[in-house]
């Protein structure tokens, strides 16, 4: 079975839990099935793989506690796959699941098993596929390696040939490639594989290594309670599953944490004409809107420490651009700023903001301004940070040689090339640029940074450079002196633009406030005070307070 999409379509969404936010993937309508993907394939390429051979069902694949777009914050229930059966049971019984059979593949039978004994025996079935494999990992204590980020990223492609191998090598004699089996996953779905897994990639090694050690304490069937079956039985075996529930009304809002301070940072989608955005949101319901956008490549999760501390008081929306991050491939064939600001302004219109305030950073602030020229009766007060205003002969350089192709390769040689890309960001200026007259003084970030920043642009996938590319192909001396909208443009002293503050000092309108400020609050090993002064003087700007 293949991991392409078919006709029916697959859509990430969030849940909330006590212990966090779940993400799961839906397809399709009517009897749900909860399906655990396992641990050798995404969720959403496990929902794609089903969503057209099990039609007639909604297909629910939920993401493990930890791994892709679900947190983990711990439950205090024991073991690794205790803590996940928690989590999951948590997330099933506020969408309101009933008694949907469980559909679980390779390791994550005893986490199947565990679940419905959380549920109270609450499912109509627990069925398992892939066993024998998952149990001959188990008898031969097949552990995962040490994925604890390093610093020359080689722990990238330690997860990738792990899970590669997993589906190439046979279980029980892994020296010879297996002749039987599904399709060998396409470089893409094992990509958006190991992508998910890398989100925590120290989580996805303890639940790996708690499910072998279940797995290989449990009975022969892999897991109590489980129903080994075939792949190619599955449809068949749901129908005769009796007294199976009606259809699930999903809930509204269940992605919005019930419990939560204004600082909570918590994920939802939301739908506008070219795609599905994902937002990383903050504050409080009714407060004043603020719009922030994102430096590309990767997505708004390094904009937390800046969401969090503009949110109380505010209703803080930070959307992953089309084409970044965990949103949606845009429907449109080629992006500019022009294109990004108008989707911005559909996420306000999609949210029911009327008006609104923006704060952008590099590729953010040339949105952010388009956005304030484009619908200027909407948008109160912008921040620019660190718009680009470079030379066009520089500009062109960057567009011949700073973004390169990046697609998925069979052996994982991509990984390497997205983390050296980020780490030498941090060397040159620009990265390619590896020069004794380009260097940067920022020094190396530690090894858990450069891991976050190099799976927030393996995220974005091989559509990485549109927004980044826009940004360079963006005309901001031209598109400055149109904003009619008080304005602030800043950077921090270690940003690579921070030159061109003297360039919006000669173009930007009267009253906008162009001041150097002590922090790029995004950048490593930023001073606590730097950061603090830098998120007063935003507030004080948006709250119309600020003085130089």
């Amino acid at each position: 079975m293949s991991g392409q999409s078919g006709s029916q379509p697959v859509r990430p969404a969030y849940v909330a839990t006590p212990y966090g936010q779940v993400r799961y993937w839906r397809a399709g309508e009517g009897r749900p099935v909860v399906v655990l993907p396992g641990l050798i394939l995404g969720a959403g390429v496990r929902a794609r793989q089903w969503a057209d051979a099990l039609a007639g069902h909604m297909v629910i694949s939920f993401e493990l506690p930890g791994i892709g777009g679900s947190e983990f914050a711990g439950t205090g229930a024991g073991d690794a796959v205790a803590e996940a059966a928690s989590v999951l049971a948590a997330a099933w019984r506020r969408l309101g699941l009933g008694n949907a059979p469980i559909v679980a593949f390779d390791l994550t039978a005893p986490i199947a098993s565990a679940l419905a004994r959380e549920l109270g025996g609450e499912p109509a079935a627990v069925l398992a596929i892939d066993q024998a494999r998952a149990r001959a990992w188990a008898a031969r204590n097949w552990r995962a390696p040490d994925l604890a980020p390093r610093g020359d990223g080689c722990h990238l492609t330690a997860l990738w040939a792990r899970l590669r191998d997993a589906h190439v090598l046979i279980a029980d004699n892994p020296i010879l490639p297996a002749r039987d089996g599904e399709p060998l996953p396409s470089p893409r779905d094992l990509d958006e594989t190991v992508v998910a897994a890398a989100s925590s990639p120290r989580r996805f090694e303890t639940l790996w290594n708690a499910a072998i050690a279940a797995m290989a304490g449990s009975t022969a069937s892999g897991a109590a309670g489980i129903e080994s079956i075939e792949a190619a039985a599955l449809a068949q075996r749901l129908e005769a599953v009796p007294a199976q529930m009606v259809p699930v009304a999903m809930p509204v809002d269940a992605a919005r944490p019930e419990t939560r301070t204004q600082d909570t940072i918590w994920c939802d989608y939301v739908d506008i004409a070219h795609g599905r955005v994902h937002l990383r949101r903050a504050g409080q319901a009714g407060g004043r809107p603020l719009l922030m956008f994102q430096s590309a490549p990767g997505s708004t999760a390094p904009l937390a420490e800046i969401i969090a501390g503009l949110a109380p008081g505010r209703d803080v929306v930070a959307p992953d651009f089309l084409g970044n991050g965990r949103s949606d491939k845009p429907a449109y064939t080629r992006t500019d700023v022009a294109a990004l600001a108008r989707d911005g302004l559909a996420v306000a219109e999609a949210l029911g903001f009327e008006e609104f305030d923006v704060w952008g950073t590099h590729t953010g602030a040339c949105v952010a301004l388009e956005l304030a020229i484009l619908a200027p009766e909407r948008v109160g007060r912008a921040v620019l940070e660190a718009p680009p205003l470079l030379p066009p002969s520089f500009t062109e350089d960057i567009l011949a040689n700073y973004l390169p192709p990046l697609r998925p390769d069979r052996w994982g040689l991509h990984l390497q090339q997205a983390w050296n890309m980020r780490r030498d960001m941090f060397l040159f200026w620009p990265w390619y640029a590896d020069r004794r007259d380009a260097v940067r003084n920022l020094g190396v970030p530690d090894a858990q940074f450069l891991h976050d920043w190099t799976v927030g642009l393996l995220s974005s996938g091989e559509t990485y450079d549109r927004s980044y590319r826009s940004a360079f192909e963006y005309d901001t001396q031209a598109r400055l002196p149109l904003l009619k909208r008080p304005a602030m443009i800043c950077a921090g002293p270690a940003d690579m633009l921070v030159e061109g503050l003297e360039v919006a000092r000669r173009i930007s309108p009267e009253g906008t406030v162009i001041t150097p400020l002590p922090a790029t609050i995004w950048y490593p090993r930023q001073s606590p005070e730097g950061v603090a002064r830098t998120l007063a003087a935003y507030d004080a700007f948006l709250k119309g307070e600020y003085s130089a």
